[in-house]
């Protein structure tokens, strides 16, 4: 049973986000918003902003941003359900659920994070209250694990035999498909059977704080079964794009521009109890390029530990070629041998592991004395691949200053002349170039036969260019959820006008919601967006800190100090003012690039064609800064 979609909304519209977030945070009123100090980040001067109009906030210092639930379920680090229930708690609102065969509840990924926190409470009560989790309660108190660390993780135990979570399950009316296809239950020729019998569990979070699976340790000595077992891909988890702890850890890895990164979810969980609380796990997985994407939103720095052996070793060359990619500072903290994050920590405290993490080496440094403990260095052939070996992770550098400083680095250390490093370092990153060019083709390829993704970097608002400025200011009127402003731009602005793809996307979802129910809000509008990155993109443009103009300040200004019944002729005027502008841009791009073609023609006669249609595109722009006077309608 799920929370019908009706109470989220009327809880939604009901709930003043100002009241909610004025509970942590002290605000002032700063124009049509509120403005005060971000409880995600540490900071001297305000950057944390929330719209009431709009009922959103937005930080311009960490980027975080989201409505009243997802406030909730940042701050407090609780599930979507629990910042519901709360809000209906303080509203007196009655909770109306929606069976799961009800097709117009939350969406499917919103259905099977909820159904994980579910079976995350239901792991973590059998773990507080069972006999037989006794077992896994022992092994905690035997690693030092304390009660509270245990409720901030969320720890639990499953029950050893076959069927017990499936049993639960029915009985609370679950879905069993959508658990089959998270992979907490499985099927095989025996039937139905649990995946983490007899486990303590890990759950894993996503960056936002909700459960997206879960891991599983066996706690008996068992030859003939795998120590962990994880969940396995789903809609909402990709072993690979997800950092264990990073939702715990985030805001103490910016705060300190630091981070620390350990192999197993115990290293974390020992740490963060310990004080040190700038930390993320792989958990049983070579760092990727999607986790050192995530972790880059933080940090560019890092200090890695492995284990002291071979295999910790190769891990920790792996994750330096993937970290030097993406431009990190890299150090790596050594452990006495047979020690691990978890176990000295417990043994030393936390001033000497703090102590250990100051004294780390830079990469080459580590690289270099583990080359020469394999005896790379005994022989002409064993030490030129040992010098390939460690310029290959610098040829993948985009930074070419670091990447010259490393190498005068790596010359200092093998005694080798700069210059002869420095030619076949230029080598490699040919050969590296090479190889780009190669996947880059195969994703162009791929990207034939699919629907183009978003490219990330256009997440960031732009106001370089006078195109992107117009583009901008069309997508925030088109979101102030006026009917008349939206008419009047979809009747003379197509989606595929708009040069930028999230503009294109926004205003696909305007105009369809405009076109269904001849009826917006921003709430109505934004509830329509399934991409969290999309949906930020917005929050940024729409909640002000960027001055997109001068003149739509003015207005802005203008329909708060005047009477609001201004602001619809404002919007309106803003609206025409902003067409005329976007449509004489376009039509200067086309002249601009008609006259090179002009100044290149081959004959006279091409020449006269091009100078042709320039005269007509230039009657067009007098049409144009007539029809889009708001004064003229």
């Amino acid at each position: 049973m799920y929370v019908s979609n009706h109470t989220i909304e009327e809880i939604r519209n009901r709930t003043n986000i100002v009241d909610i977030i004025e509970t942590v945070v002290r605000l002032k009123k700063r124009g049509k918003n509120y403005q005060g100090l971000c409880p995600f980040h540490n900071e001297k001067t305000p950057s944390f902003n929330v719209n009431p109009e709009k009922q959103i906030y937005k930080c311009f210092g960490c980027g975080k941003g989201g409505d009243v639930f997802t406030f909730l379920v940042e701050y407090k680090k609780v599930s979507f359900g629990d910042a519901v229930r709360e809000l209906a708690d303080r509203l007196g609102i009655k909770l109306e659920y929606e069976n799961t065969g009800d097709k117009t509840k939350l969406s499917e990924r919103d259905e099977l994070y909820e159904l994980n926190s579910a079976i995350g409470r239901y792991f973590y009560d059998l773990l507080m209250k069972h006999p037989d989790a006794r077992i896994a309660r022992d092994y905690l108190q035997s690693r030092g694990i304390k009660q509270q660390t245990i409720n901030t993780f969320g720890l639990g135990y499953a029950l050893s035999g076959r069927t017990e979570l499936y049993h639960w399950m029915k009985a609370q009316n679950l879905d069993i498909q959508k658990a089959l296809s998270l992979g907490v239950i499985g099927e095989n020729e025996r039937g139905t059977y649990d995946r983490f019998a007899g486990r303590l569990i890990y759950p894993i979070f996503a960056p936002g704080g909700r459960i997206a699976a879960f891991a599983g340790r066996i706690l008996e000595k068992r030859d003939d079964i795998a120590k962990y077992v994880n969940s396995p891909e789903s809609m909402i988890y990709s072993k690979g794009k997800i950092l264990y702890g990073i939702n715990f850890t985030k805001d103490d890895i910016r705060n300190l521009d630091s981070a620390i990164i350990v192999e197993g979810y115990m290293d974390l969980i020992s740490l963060y109890q310990h004080g040190v609380k700038n930390v993320v796990a792989v958990s049983g997985t070579s760092l990727t390029d999607d986790q050192v994407m995530l972790l880059s939103r933080y940090t560019k720095r890092v200090n890695l530990i492995f284990d002291a052996d071979s295999a910790g070793v190769r891990a920790a060359m792996r994750s330096i070629e993937i970290l030097l990619k993406m431009d990190f500072d890299i150090m790596i903290v050594e452990l006495d041998k047979g020690e691990d994050p978890d176990s000295y920590i417990q043994k030393n405290g936390r001033e000497k592991f703090e102590d250990r993490v100051k004294k780390a080496v830079p990469f080459l440094e580590f690289q270099y004395r583990t080359k020469k403990l394999e005896g790379a260095f005994d022989d002409p052939g064993k030490t030129s691949e040992a010098i390939r070996d460690m310029l290959r992770p610098l040829a993948r550098m985009g930074d070419i200053l670091k990447r010259s400083l490393l190498l005068q680095d790596l010359a200092k250390r093998s005694g080798l002349k700069e210059s002869v490093l420095d030619d076949e370092l230029k080598n490699l990153v040919k050969d590296h170039q090479k190889s780009e060019r190669r996947d880059e083709n195969y994703r162009r390829e791929e990207q034939r036969r699919e629907t183009p993704a978003v490219n990330k970097t256009l997440f960031t608002p732009s106001v370089s260019k006078p195109r992107d400025i117009a583009e901008q200011e069309l997508i925030k009127l088109l979101y102030e959820g006026d009917l008349n402003t939206t008419s009047v731009i979809a009747e003379n602005i197509h989606p595929e006008d708009f040069s930028n793809p999230l503009h294109k996307k926004l205003a696909v979802i305007v105009y369809t919601e405009y076109d269904d129910n001849n009826d917006i809000t921003f709430q109505s509008v934004n509830a329509k967006i399934e991409e969290e990155e999309l949906r930020e993109y917005l929050y940024t443009l729409t909640v002000d800190q960027y001055t997109i103009s001068e003149r739509w300040n003015a207005d802005v200004k203008g329909w708060q100090e005047e009477d609001r019944m201004m602001r619809a002729e404002i919007l309106l005027r803003r609206a025409f003012d902003t067409i005329r502008k976007f449509k004489l841009l376009q039509l200067d791009e086309m002249i601009t690039g008609l006259q090179a073609k002009m100044s290149d023609a081959a004959d006279k006669l091409a020449a006269e064609e091009f100078y042709k249609e320039i005269w007509e595109l230039t009657q067009e722009k007098l049409r144009i800064d007539k029809e889009f006077t708001f004064n003229a309608r």
